[in-house]
């Protein structure tokens, strides 16, 4: 498998340079890419430096603080433009254990897309605290009833997406960012007819840095799932039957 892990970055100077060091660690056929904000303390200048000793490093530098959404955006374009087979996506501030790693693209093996989930069995969160795990819980309940997705933990980005999910649902259509973005992909990926499949993960609160969560995202999300609600899914994954001569044709 070739894969690329995409890390979204702002400010991410202490945390950016280990995290890649432990992702690539773990699979040989894994590459990062960190989406820089332009970051001002120094973040990109850091991996910069680092791609000089590491091939499977990459960096995109952007002008300024452009959203989570778009930072996916420009990722899934970057992979889509070369060979990768499988697209993933995780928060930059180990809030995402690259442990979970080998199991995700385990799963990747037969699901299109896999996601590193809370709240199925063996899933949690550390550090958090009551009011914000109970927002959490009420965000993936309300997506999940007006969406009718089958999805436990529609606000996870830790995730891996094969490339023929990104080739069919359309993300860049996408103007969403932040929880809506993530929200809006899996109603893509699900009503797409593409399988899915979430993995238990323990979330852990920041190790370093300062949290770039606006608290209001949650309420532009929930506006957002409620208008997505009236929206007809955009696309249908292309049905592959094999003729009798045993050749596939979609």
């Amino acid at each position: 498998m070739h894969a690329l892990v995409v890390l979204p970055s702002y400010n991410e100077a202490e945390n950016v340079l280990p995290l890649s060091a432990d992702v690539l660690s773990r699979d040989p056929g894994l590459e990062v890419l960190v989406v820089d904000d332009n970051s001002p303390d120094g973040t990109s200048d850091l991996v910069a430096e680092a791609q000089r000793e590491e091939p499977r490093l990459h960096l995109l530098r952007r002008p300024g603080k452009l959203g989570l959404g778009s930072a996916y955006l420009a990722g899934f374009r970057y992979a889509l433009d070369r060979d990768y087979d499988h697209i993933l996506t995780m928060d930059c501030d180990y809030s995402h254990h690259p442990s979970y790693l080998p199991s995700i693209l385990a799963e990747a093996n037969a699901f299109d897309l896999v996601i590193g989930s809370r709240y199925v069995p063996g899933g949690g969160i550390a550090n958090w605290p009551k009011r914000r795990r109970m927002l959490s819980h009420f965000a993936n309940f309300y997506t999940r009833l007006l969406l009718r997705v089958p999805v436990r933990d529609c606000t996870a980005g830790f995730r891996c997406y094969s490339r023929e999910v990104l080739e069919v649902i359309r993300p860049f259509e996408i103007r969403a960012s932040g929880y809506s973005f993530l929200e809006e992909m899996v109603w893509r990926v699900h009503h797409a007819g593409f399988s899915i499949r979430e993995i238990p993960i323990v979330f852990e609160d920041r190790r370093h840095g300062i949290s770039k969560i606006d608290p209001s995202e949650i309420w532009r999300a929930a506006a957002h799932v409620l208008r997505t609600t009236f929206r007809r899914p955009p696309v249908r994954r292309p049905v592959v039957r094999s003729d009798a001569d045993g050749v596939r044709r979609s």
